[in-house]
């Protein structure tokens, strides 16, 4: 906007000095203009005065003649005391002669205007620049905001899919920056969108695959009323399946409503909670011959919610397990650095393809090539990134050569762990 109204006005200036230096144009001109006339005027009067017609016509014609020109007439107004009366034309001269009243006038030039628009020049210009800046603004900006305006009726009928980043790229200000804005948000709304159908879906899916295998099972009681003790059984393990599933529901669904509210926060040895997940993880693992390793810091008293990272923590070195084969390690390290604090748990199980790195922390996205009757309900990977987000750190997820996973969690360093730290190890609280 500065440019544009600088540059028309610059312009204007430019433009007034260009036809003021080539043209004769002055504003003194009209002032030299002025006196010439009066100086004519009085010198015809002078010898109308004293020598009468004759002379003035001589006169008259000798100034017609000159440059610049000055036309001059001569005509009688009536007898003697018709001079008395004063004139305030300054064009304008009466003399007595002969017995006559007669009036000596300037005819105004037909040029006279053409003299007087060099004053007018720098407010034309102005008013021209102001006009251009407004109209260069008004078109530059009605454009965009009006693609903008069209953009955002898109999204309120519910078309996520607008973009409108392409028809102002040719631009490189703060119009393309809120247009790209605008791509950006149409985009994450598109995403939510998606996210909240495959959500339905998912759900949907996940419950009715026990509920299926419920009604099954009571038509079987109701064909073969002896098998009730089997029935009730495999009728007990649909029936928790599906309490899990809406517990780990309610879970994502606590952690997202509760993005703005203080965290259930304690003091308490990080390191011990993660042992405590690995030992647990080891004896599960045992039964299938996948061992659980850790090493790294001794010791980190922070202040978390530590049920919602002992559940974070605790899925993901869990998905480690479940999907390592016979025979292999799951690795889980810790350390510190001056600002933050990193968990890796690393795996030896398939891995995941790069694409689909950012994906597995969505609800209901399965890990690797899951089979369909695998425990679990892709919901674990969404909890422990909105664990750890809520806490103001992160987890990521990388291959490693060959085959496996790491899932780096990172807590950020608060000051008062900081201080704790530098502290003296008998002057330090206890974890509680």
């Amino acid at each position: 906007m500065f440019v544009m109204v600088w540059l028309c006005v610059a312009g204007s200036i430019a433009l007034v000095f260009a036809i003021l230096s080539f043209l004769p144009l002055t504003p003194f001109a009209e002032e030299v203009q002025e006196r010439t006339t009066s100086f004519a005027l009085d010198t015809a009067s002078d010898l109308l005065a004293r020598q009468g017609m004759l002379a003035v016509q001589d006169v008259i014609s000798a100034f017609a003649n000159a440059d610049p020109s000055i036309r001059l007439g001569v005509k009688a107004v009536g007898a003697p005391i018709e001079c008395a009366v004063s004139v305030s034309d300054t064009l304008v001269r009466r003399v007595v002669n002969s017995g006559k009243c007669y009036e000596v006038t300037a005819v105004p030039d037909d040029a006279y205007i053409w003299r007087q628009w060099p004053k007018l020049m720098p407010w034309a210009s102005a008013l021209l620049a102001a006009a251009g800046a407004a109209f260069w603004l008004a078109t530059y900006f009605t454009g965009p905001v009006e693609q903008l305006r069209q953009g955002l009726g898109e999204l309120a009928r519910g078309n996520f899919g607008a973009r409108i980043g392409e028809e102002v790229d040719r631009k490189r200000d703060e119009v393309a920056a809120l247009a790209h804005d605008f791509d950006a948000t149409a985009s994450r709304l598109q995403e939510f969108q998606e996210v909240q159908q495959r959500l339905f879906h998912d759900v949907s899916h996940e419950l009715r695959s026990p509920l299926s295998r419920l009604q099954a099972g009571l038509g079987v009681l109701r064909q073969n009323p002896a098998r009730l003790n089997d029935m009730l059984e495999r009728l007990e393990r649909e029936i928790q399946r599906m309490d899990d599933l809406v517990g780990e529901i309610l879970t994502l669904a606590k952690l997202a409503a509760a993005a703005d509210q203080p965290l259930n926060r304690q003091r308490l040895d990080l390191i011990d909670l993660v042992r405590e997940i690995v030992d647990d993880s080891s004896f599960e693992g045992a039964s299938n011959q996948v061992a659980v390793e850790y090493d790294g810091e001794e010791s980190f008293v922070t202040s978390v919610d530590g049920e919602l990272i002992y559940r974070a923590v605790e899925n993901v070195v869990r998905n480690a397990v479940k999907y390592s084969p016979p025979g292999s390690v799951v690795r889980v390290s810790s350390r510190r650095t001056s600002y933050s604090f990193e968990l890796i748990v690393e795996d030896e199980g398939p891995g995941v393809p790069d694409s689909a790195l950012e994906s597995i922390f969505h609800p209901f996205r399965r890990f690797a090539d899951t089979p369909a009757d695998a425990a679990g309900f892709g919901l674990g990977l969404s909890i422990t990134k909105q664990a750890f987000e809520r806490h103001g750190g992160r987890i990521d997820a990388s291959r490693i050569s060959g085959s496996g996973l790491r899932m780096k969690m990172i807590l950020p360093i608060t000051e008062a762990d900081a201080v704790l730290r530098t502290m003296p190890a008998n002057r330090r609280p206890s974890a509680e």
